[in-house]
């Protein structure tokens, strides 16, 4: 056996310092918008007699505010080490990338036997990931179109105006959570190995 380096040091200090603000963000969120159901639909009423949960607006909207100040600084950091590093070659999808991920999807789902060649991510770990930022920047930005919309007038018009800035945001949100399901299940899947490198830095091969 060997032991083999993966993740740098400052990659997983921003990861990890992410998950507690990421589940802050969403519950926040969650706070605000049941506070003010503006799609109907999305909860049953009983889920919200059972929670009380009209009744949060200020606690989310004062975690949602000082929480998200701790998510850009954290994110704004992430960026510029992002493409000041190596980590951008790493995971930025090239021209390959995109060829691969369907093979690399049908090996996922176990339907090739053969997982098709790959550098340090995956085809398709490239494309969430690079996608991810996308989602984390529109999310970050329509999150200040709402928070000051009359200041920040030109961010709203991007937008097509504050509703669709708050349909951006939710959007975004729904993305941020579909992403975490999923990857929480492929390291589930990846095994202990894979989980390790992201905690002490590290893979050990055999």
């Amino acid at each position: 056996m060997k032991v083999v380096p993966k993740h740098s040091f400052l990659l997983r200090v921003f990861h990890w310092i992410n998950v507690p603000l990421l589940a802050l963000m969403v519950w926040s969120g969650w706070l605000i918008y049941w506070a003010n159901d503006v799609y109907p639909g999305f909860f049953p009423q009983w889920f919200y007699d059972f929670m009380h949960i009209p009744y949060r607006l200020a606690e989310g909207i004062s975690i949602h505010f000082f929480v998200a100040w701790l998510f850009v600084f954290n994110g704004l950091a992430y960026f510029l080490w992002f493409f000041f590093s190596r980590h951008a070659r790493e995971v930025l999808p090239r021209t390959e990338t995109f060829r691969l991920a369907w093979p690399t999807f049908l090996h996922d789902l176990g339907l090739r036997k053969q997982a098709p060649e790959q550098d340090k991510f995956n085809a398709l770990q490239k494309i969430a990931y690079s996608a991810l930022l996308v989602v984390a920047a529109l999310e970050v930005l329509s999150g200040f179109a709402i928070y000051k919309p009359v200041q920040l007038g030109w961010l709203v018009v991007c937008f097509g105006g504050y509703e669709g800035a708050r349909l951006v945001h939710f959007s975004m949100m729904i993305l941020f959570c579909l992403f975490v399901v999923l990857h929480v299940i492929q390291v589930a899947r990846a095994g202990w190995n894979n989980f390790r490198a992201m905690v002490a830095g590290f893979e050990v091969e055999k």
